[in-house]
Formats: C-alpha cells, sequence, structure tokens
C-alpha cells in the first residue's frame, strides 16, 4: 500500500496524512481504491521472496555449509512501508546514530526511526520477532548491523546535531533472547557487528548466548600496538576491511583521510590525521614482517593485502570474510559512514585496479580473485571450517 502512494506523492507530502494508521478507516478505503496496484506490489515481493529462496539453495547446494548471510540494519527508512506500518512500536521525531569517535569526529545520523522501547515491550516484541523470521527464511546467518543497539542507542531529536544525542537503554536480555530463539529454530549463525562504544561486559554477553563478534584487522589493537593473530577471539567473523572503510588497496594509500577532509569530516588538520594514520600502518605491516608474512624489501600493494589476509587465517576466529574489493583490487570506499547526498554509498560498481567493471560471473577465472583466497590457506571453493564470508 505505500509502495503505491510513493508512486504519486513524495515523502512528506500532506497527501499521506489522510492515510491515517494502518486498519484505520483512511487506510482500508484507500486500500479498497487501489486494489489492483496494491496486489501488484505484492506480486514483486513474492518474486524477491523466491529469489530469496533460490539464492540460498544454489548456495547450500554448491557445498556452502552457512550460504547466505542476510544483512539486519539498524532501521528503516522514515518514509517507507516499515515505517508506516509500525509506527505503532517506532519513536517519531527522532533519529539514531552514533556519537562523536575518532573515525567519525562530528558523529553520525543515519536518518532512522528507533524502536521505542516502552512501546515495543508492551506489544510483546512482535514486531521484531516478525522482522528476524522473515529475513531468516532464506538464510543461513544474519549479521545485526550496530548490535549494541540491542543494549542502548544514540538518539537524535529531530533538527539536532549528531553530537547532541543520547544514549537509550533497552531491555537486552529480551531482545537478544529473541534473536537468538529465532536464528536457533531457522538453523542459522548470528554475527554482530560489535565496533564502537559500548559498556563493559557486551562482547562477553553476546558470547554466551551464541553470538557472534566482528574483528577488523586495523581496529585490534591496544595501548601496546596491534594485536597478534593468536589474541583474537574464536567465536568472531575477522575481516582486514569493512564496507565502511575503503577497500584495502585504497586504505593502504591513506584514502579514508583524504576522502574525510574532502567531505569535512575531520575535526583536526589532515596533515596530523595522515600522520597518525601512516604511523598505525607501519606498526602493523612491522607485525607482518616479524611474521615472515611480507618482505622487508618493498613489496607491492597486492603482496601487502595478501599478506594482511594470511593474517587473519593465523587467528582462531570460527569466520574469516574477505571483500570482493579486496579480491578484484578496486580501491574505492562503498559507503562513507555521516554522509547522505555528499558521497554515492552503495553506488559503487566493483571495478579491479585499473578501473574496468569486474562481473561476478568473472570472479571463478580473475587471477587475483585466486591468488588472494590462496593465501588464506583454503581451496577456491571456499572450503575450510566454515568456508570464508565474502
Amino acid at each position: 500500500m505505500v509502495g503505491t502512494r510513493a508512486e504519486t506523492y513524495p515523502p512528506g507530502a500532506p497527501e499521506w496524512d489522510g492515510v491515517g494508521r494502518p486498519g484505520s478507516p483512511g487506510a482500508l478505503e484507500y486500500a479498497e481504491r487501489h486494489a489492483a496496484r496494491i496486489e501488484f506490489h505484492e506480486w514483486l515481493q513474492w518474486l524477491l521472496d523466491e529469489q530469496l529462496q533460490e539464492a540460498q539453495l544454489e548456495a547450500t547446494g554448491a557445498g556452502m555449509r552457512i550460504g547466505v548471510v542476510h544483512d539486519l540494519a539498524v532501521g528503516v527508512h522514515p518514509s517507507g512501508a516499515d515505517a508506516w506500518a509500525l509506527q505503532d512500536v517506532l519513536a517519531s521525531g527522532i533519529s539514531v546514530g552514533a556519537p562523536p569517535d575518532m573515525f567519525n569526529q562530528h558523529g553520525q545520523d543515519w536518518s532512522q526511526p528507533p524502536w521505542h522501547p516502552d512501546r515495543l515491550a508492551a506489544s510483546g516484541y512482535a514486531a521484531f520477532r516478525d522482522m528476524l523470521r522473515n529475513i531468516l527464511r532464506h538464510a543461513g546467518g544474519i549479521r545485526v548491523d550496530h548490535i549494541l543497539g540491542l543494549f542502548r542507542l544514540w538518539w537524535i531529536p529531530q533538527g539536532a546535531a549528531p553530537g547532541a544525542g543520547a544514549y537509550v537503554y533497552y531491555d537486552h536480555r529480551a531482545l537478544i533472547g529473541i534473536l537468538v530463539l529465532e536464528a536457533e529454530r531457522a538453523g542459522a549463525v548470528v554475527v554482530g557487528e560489535d565496533l564502537g562504544v559500548f559498556e563493559p561486559g557486551v562482547q562477553e554477553y553476546l558470547g554466551e548466548r551464541g553470538v557472534f563478534g566482528t574483528s577488523i584487522l586495523w581496529f585490534e589493537q591496544d595501548e601496546d600496538g596491534p594485536l597478534p593473530p593468536e589474541a583474537y577471539r574464536e567465536g568472531c567473523l575477522t575481516t582486514v576491511t569493512v564496507h565502511d572503510l575503503p577497500p584495502s588497496a585504497g586504505y593502504l594509500a591513506g584514502e579514508h583521510v583524504v576522502l574525510r577532509e574532502r567531505l569535512g569530516l575531520l575535526s583536526r588538520p589532515v596533515a596530523e590525521e595522515q600522520a597518525e594514520d601512516r604511523a598505525v600502518q607501519e606498526k602493523f605491516l612491522a607485525l607482518l614482517r616479524q611474521r615472515g608474512l611480507l618482505d622487508a624489501a618493498s613489496p607491492d600493494v597486492q603482496q601487502t593485502v595478501e599478506a594482511l589476509h594470511a593474517f587473519i587465517a593465523q587467528t582462531p576466529s570460527v569466520l574469516l570474510g574477505v571483500a570482493l574489493a579486496d579480491a578484484v583490487g578496486e580501491r574505492r570506499t562503498q559507503n562513507q559512514p555521516g554522509t547522505n547526498d555528499e558521497y554515492p554509498n552503495w553506488r559503487i560498481p566493483l571495478a579491479d585496479a585499473d578501473g574496468r567493471a569486474v562481473l561476478v560471473e568473472d570472479l571463478a577465472g580473475n587471477a587475483r580473485f585466486a591468488s588472494l583466497v590462496a593465501s588464506l590457506g583454503l581451496p577456491s571453493d571456499g572450503g575450510g571450517p566454515a568456508g570464508p564470508i565474502t
């Protein structure tokens, strides 16, 4: 129903007010007048469901033990179908995001309405449960983006800057309990993106409930420097990079600093950022040399990227992740947190180091792809304890 109305009116148009809430006389009258168009959108959803089922069956039929791992976003578009249908359990006039940190020094506003903790609890968490069941219908796993939001979320009042927000707490025992119960029923693994600012005990609690954590090589360091691979968590999905950073070739060139400076996301001089970034990278590269994974001579970018992946292969982590961008030599950032129209997020077509488009169908014969997989000590068919997640 929301899809048919969005075909005619832009978000926020006054005509939306006449629809009312789900089940209201206005909504029922609208649905009756536009029954054929609504049925068309239902058919589109049915096609998508069939395609998701086919993708999972193809994956498991090819020998993948997990298959497709779906992603659960933090929230929904404020003008989308979910926000309209779930308005009774979402908070209005509020957006979620993250407070300022070293990577996003002005904070982040994700422009998504949060669950209202009291109303969601009063409803028996039905919307949260149903959402998980739907996602897990055709999945071998689920990655929960910003799983820390099931403990507390950074709420930003409408019109305020990201740094002016505050944390609002949720009943994490109920939310995590529902998450792992539905995953168990579906026979799926759960990976929580537990990066960022969190309270003591959060990672331990998630581990106790059987939720895998997330480790990004560049973030795994303490006051003494980069952690050795033996110090990584076992119950974890470990990767070299993440979609919110440039692919490894671009990261090694410091392009994440240049991009944030160009977009006005730095709060200190770019020269300071670049100097600190180079110093941190050199510590990691020194550890690779110490481990015999990187020649002391001048390695090229591909050799360095493969050495970084050979490093994470030495960790005890049950799951390893390889970004397709790393596998083909792409340098451009896929998503820049803290931006909306300032950067073409999720609209960067996959290309190789020379800027030539790379199709998924061509990966099997891609020499760079095969070489990177070999650096992990895994066969090119993705075998191994659980197989890598790409």
